[in-house]
């Protein structure tokens, strides 16, 4: 498999900063592809992760102090949907949406649990579409960045698909899915998926995307009635309670793992960052945590 990105680019169908282009890592399918839960219809989800220049992220390389005078506004991501591919799936056509984050975002959504970034590195491995050595890096180290504030991330997103699923006034496809079962079961197919997803991380530190997929399936179908799915999401939310308290995984995230990591990947991919970055050593960052905490106690 080869890139979405860069083959649409050249195609002239989308614009990304060149940037992007030169310094992508990663790119993976996602959305039902990567849960194996799509139709023939499915839309194309990509999401990803790039280096920009090495200014952007050490600002102070080009002199620039932080907050005063006036601020360059920092790459985040690109992002752009409903790109219409008409050559897509042997000329039948196909709708791509692109997520890719600068990797300084990519890693805090990472550390943060966000869901959908979490979901991001741990697709099948048929869906990654573009990988260089620092994208392995990232997906061979990912279990590092799962901790028990997880749940709370992935609760707040499962909250807010039930809210969704009584709709009173949906539109496209959603107005179709809504009049022939009732309501919306593909916001039923999301929020099962999230609590099974974050089931699996607090009890085994691991993620199977595609695990359930016939029983999403199954949802998607319209074999399940909006009663079972609020049922169902009540009794996993009293089970996942009990789970997150006997969870092994860490409180909160390693940050000074996760960074290395983050340094690593620069590392590799810029060169030697000594005149970027100062090297606290672990004494040094002891005495500063020591401090944090009398700081905090108010000795």
């Amino acid at each position: 498999m080869s890139s979405k990105l860069i083959e649409l680019e050249k195609r002239g169908l989308i614009k990304p900063p060149h940037f992007v282009i030169s310094g992508l890592q990663y790119e993976t399918i996602m959305g039902s592809v990567a849960y194996a839960t799509s139709t023939d219809d499915s839309d194309l989800d990509i999401y990803g992760f790039t280096i920009p220049p090495k200014e952007d992220i050490f600002p102070h390389l080009k002199g620039e102090i932080n907050g005063f005078g006036r601020q360059k506004q920092r790459f985040e991501q690109f992002e752009i949907c409903h790109v219409n591919d008409k050559d897509a799936l042997g000329g039948k056509g196909q709708e791509v949406d692109f997520n890719i984050y600068n990797i300084v975002k990519y890693f805090s959504l990472l550390m943060d649990n966000n869901p959908n970034i979490i979901d991001s590195i741990y697709t099948p491995n048929t869906c990654v579409l573009h990988q260089t050595q620092v994208g392995q890096m990232v997906r061979e180290n990912r279990k590092i960045f799962l901790h028990k504030g997880a749940w709370f991330k992935f609760k707040g997103y499962s909250f807010a698909q039930m809210n969704k699923i009584s709709n009173k006034n949906p539109i496209g496809k959603r107005l179709e899915t809504v009049q022939k079962y009732g309501w919306d079961v593909k916001y039923g197919v999301h929020l099962v998926r999230l609590l099974n997803e974050i089931e699996m991380i607090l009890i085994e530190g691991d993620l199977d995307l595609t695990r359930n997929n016939e029983q999403l399936k199954s949802i998607r179908r319209g074999e399940w009635t909006e009663v079972q799915i609020r049922q169902y999401f009540a009794d996993k939310e009293k089970d996942l309670e009990k789970i997150y308290l006997e969870s092994k995984l860490p409180h909160s995230p390693d940050e000074n793992k996760i960074k290395q990591l983050l340094l690593n990947c620069l590392e590799h991919h810029y060169g030697n960052l000594d005149k970027c970055i100062v090297n606290v050593d672990r004494a040094t960052q002891c005495l500063r945590d020591i401090k944090k905490l009398i700081e905090r106690s108010g000795i």
